[in-house]
Parts: structure tokens; C-alpha cells; sequence
């Protein structure tokens, strides 16, 4: 039996696919700012799926001990 690894899609097809999505309108700047959130995405469900998150409410009990 094998494991199930979940392949990553390459660089090159993830940024293919969202300049593909874009309007033919868009600028450059709007384009890079896609791509950007695209990434800032992944990283973040990666975090999720290597549990490094916390749960809202300690993410609010965190926040609110700023203040003190």
C-alpha cells in the first residue's frame, strides 16, 4: 500500500492559471498584487495543514493581552 502524497502544482502553472484569470485590462501592478494574495494563500493552508495555527479565540485572548 502506498501513502498519499499530494503533489504540489509547479510555480509556473499556479501563475499561468492567475494571469489567465485576470481581465485583459489588468495592469501590472493588479496582476502582481493576484499573484501576491495567490502565494500569501498557500503559505497560509500550508501552515494549517502543519497545524502551526491557533484557533480564533486564543488568537483574540493573544491580542487583547497587548493591552496590558
Amino acid at each position: 500500500m502506498t501513502a498519499h502524497v499530494e503533489e504540489k502544482p509547479l510555480a509556473k502553472a499556479v501563475i499561468r492559471e492567475v494571469i489567465e484569470a485576470q481581465p485583459d485590462d489588468a495592469s501590472y501592478e493588479e496582476i502582481m498584487r493576484e499573484l501576491a494574495f495567490e502565494r500569501m494563500v498557500d503559505r497560509g493552508l500550508a501552515d494549517v495543514r502543519a497545524g502551526r495555527s491557533v484557533s480564533h479565540d486564543d488568537a483574540l485572548r493573544r491580542i487583547r493581552s497587548w493591552r496590558n
